[in-house]
This record gives structure tokens, sequence and C-alpha cells, in this order.
């Protein structure tokens, strides 16, 4: 990544496509992001006309690092989350970088972009060895780092705790669909936690999701050994992420 400059970066999610300019020295934002309503149906053509709509706003001319809630493989989607099922086996990168004229496009994991920006900015920008990030909402994303390194698309919430997927167990919305108290909650994060540090032994987890803004309601009952520590660049990860990914080149 470069010391200095300037990148753009667009995070497409469920209920709205967002990007600005990120200033990669700090990593934050040079203006307001840009928000626009994810189309519904959320297709690869009506989700490529929301970004080149969101970039002719922005006034960017140059390389842009798009998030998607996917699985990105060689810039194909292979997965779709909150996103329509189309996109499956789509060439977004393709898709997109035509809908912008063909300029340079790079298109990542949302949660992945999300661990990129923690990783150098956030959380755990001082911290040496494997960060894993995790994103409690209506699934649990994942993202693997080692010294800022992104190993893509680890998908830990799928991960088999006993006989359920770890965010079939302790999603954030499974603790409002189950109405359970932060303290019950926890203990279920706690079990999910135990099970990944046994597998990975990572130096830090962060905390990241909407729910992390309640962290200091439930992240001091957890009990697994693990340092958490609760993200905080919030809402600006994944745009931050994503335009590291577009400086840095990334081709998930």
């Amino acid at each position: 990544m470069s010391a200095r400059g300037h990148a753009f970066g667009i995070d497409i999610g469920g209920s709205g496509v967002k990007g600005a300019v990120v200033d990669l020295a700090t990593g934050t934002l040079t203006h307001d992001r840009i928000k626009i309503a994810t189309p519904h149906p959320a297709t690869p053509a009506a989700v490529a006309e929301a970004v080149a709509e969101l970039v002719a706003k922005a006034q960017w001319e140059g390389p842009v690092g798009l998030t998607m809630p996917c699985v990105v493989l060689d810039g194909h989607a292979r997965t779709a989350a909150n996103i329509d099922p189309s996109w499956i086996g789509t060439d977004a990168r393709a898709l997109f970088s035509a809908a912008l004229d063909g300029r340079p496009v790079t298109v990542l994991n949302d949660a992945d972009a999300a661990g990129l920006a923690e990783d150098s900015y956030g959380s755990a920008r001082d911290l040496h060895g494997l960060t894993i990030m995790l994103t409690f909402g209506t699934g649990i994303g994942s993202a693997l780092l080692y010294n800022g390194t992104l190993v893509p698309n680890s998908e830990l919430g799928h991960i088999l705790v006993g006989t359920d997927e770890a965010e079939h167990l302790a999603a954030a919305s499974v603790k409002d669909r189950e109405d359970l108290g932060y303290p019950e909650w926890a203990r279920r994060v706690s079990t999910v936690l135990s099970t990944i540090e046994a597998l990975f032994w990572p130096k830090v987890f962060i905390a990241g999701g909407g729910i992390s803004r309640d962290h200091e309601q439930w992240i001091p009952l957890l009990t697994n050994r693990t340092p958490v520590i609760p993200a905080v660049l919030k809402n600006t990860a994944g745009i931050v992420g994503a335009a590291m990914a577009i400086d840095a080149g990334l081709a998930p």
C-alpha cells in the first residue's frame, strides 16, 4: 500500500451502496460518504448501474475497489448473501469494470475488507501475528490477517460448533430472534470463539458488526482464551478496506 495518496472504495450491502475517497495515510474518508439505495432486486446489472451512478456523483476518475456480501474468487462471485442469487458465478470484476468505462477495479468480500481496514487503521493496527475479525450481524462474517496479509474468503461463520453452524448459534440476528440477554448470548459467542481459537490460535479477535457498539455489555462476559477487542471503524470499514485493496492490487 502506498504511504500517501487517495483511493476510492465502495461497500455494497443489502440496503445501500456506499462509497468515498479514502486518505490512505490515515484510513479516513476525505468527505462524507455517498450512499445510493441498493436496488431491489439487487441483480448484477442493477447494482453495476448504481455503482456507476455513485462514482459519477463523486466525480472520481481513477480505479475503484468494491466489497460485496459474497465469496469472491478470481473476481467471480461464488455465493450471494443479502443480494440477488443471480450473482453466483458472475464475473463481478469484469462487470464493474465495464460499467466504469473499462477502468481497473478490485472486488473482495465485505468482511475481508473490514478486516483489512481494522488491521491497518483500527483496533489491531499495532499488533503482529494472526488477527481474526468476526462481524456479528445477520450471520457471522470473518477475516483472517497475518501481519497485515489477508487470507481471503475464510467464512468462519459456517464452521460447525457441535451440530450447529457458528452463525446459527451466535449471530446477532439469533440474539434478537430468540430474545437472548447478553449473558446467554455471550456464552454462545464464547463457545464459537473457543472452537475457532483451538484451530487457529490467533493473537486477538476483533468483534465487528452493529452489536460491537454495545461491546461494554458483552465482551467482558466472554470466557474464551484469546483477547477480544471491539472494532473502531464502524460503518466506514468496508469503504476503507475496498480502497486499500485497489491501491494494493489485491485480486482474491
